[in-house]
């Protein structure tokens, strides 16, 4: 807890077992919940996290890094966090920063804080390839231009957010595929909250998961849409959901209004001791 605001980590899971015992060992004291989202792994991520003291939601099959998200949030929002910190299981992030980005939220300095692997110009040294570096250069440029802010990166998993963004934004208008991330800032910048950075150190390993060059251009051509719709919405010369105040948010009464049968297996809440 920070300046008695709660504060909780979800852990947006797959195949994570190699590296989730080295992320875990380095969350501060400060987290309140520690919640993972398991993604349909084939390996046991689900049973290492459970023996790690995490609450574990496991998905029936793998819907996509943006459902994961929507899942992580509801959980998180669903457990009394005010403050929610995603970080990716992989160890490409220390979530030794976990209390810097929380910090500048609950003492409302910003409402979103993002751990930038470009400021401190140490991503290539860190592993970061280099195709990755230079197109994450020309879409953050590309992305500043059109959403008229000044980020450094929008492309870094590190991430942490108020309870009043993840109940305003639109977030169930998203895609279910890893530009969910891209997605979701510009919606922040479009409704209005403050967005932060914090230097944020990354390492690129063999255990540490990276979308290969194919995702990577299929994700680079979904920033580039993104930007464009935000754009033109904001000239009023088209109107998108993912844009709309009265898009689909995440509903906390999501268990209370679904029967059991009803339910998306994806997001069915564990029984006891499950």
């Amino acid at each position: 807890m920070i300046n008695q605001q709660k504060i909780a980590v979800v852990f947006p899971a797959y195949n994570a077992e190699k590296t989730l015992r080295a992320t875990v060992a380095e969350l501060p004291d400060c987290v309140d919940i520690r919640i993972l989202v398991d993604d349909g792994s084939s390996d046991q991520t689900a049973e290492l996290a459970r023996s790690l003291g995490l609450d574990v939601f496991v998905h029936d099959r793998n819907y996509g890094y943006g459902r994961n998200q929507q899942t992580c949030y509801r959980e998180a929002l669903a457990a009394g966090a005010d403050i929610v910190v995603m970080v990716h299981p992989d160890y490409q992030y220390t979530p030794l920063l976990v209390t810097a980005l929380a910090s500048m939220i609950a003492y409302g300095v910003y409402d979103v804080v993002l751990g930038s692997r470009i400021i401190g110009g140490r991503s290539l040294q860190g592993g970061m390839p280099l195709y990755k570096y230079i197109s994450n250069r020309f879409l953050t440029a590309f992305e500043n231009l059109l959403l008229g802010a000044k980020l450094s990166e929008y492309h870094t998993g590190y991430r942490a957010f108020s309870r009043a963004v993840l109940v305003k934004l639109p977030l169930l208008e998203n895609s279910d595929d890893f530009v969910f991330d891209n997605q979701m800032l510009a919606q922040c910048q479009y409704f209005g909250f403050r967005i932060g950075e914090v230097s944020c150190p990354t390492k690129y390993f063999e255990e540490a998961s990276s979308i290969g060059f194919r995702r990577s251009v299929k994700y680079g051509f979904g920033v580039l849409a993104t930007s464009l719709r935000f754009r033109l919405q904001r000239m009023g010369l088209a109107s998108f959901r993912i844009f709309s105040s009265s898009g689909r948010r995440i509903d906390l009464r999501y268990y209370q209004l679904a029967g059991p049968e009803q339910l998306n297996p994806a997001l069915r809440r564990p029984e006891p001791g499950g």
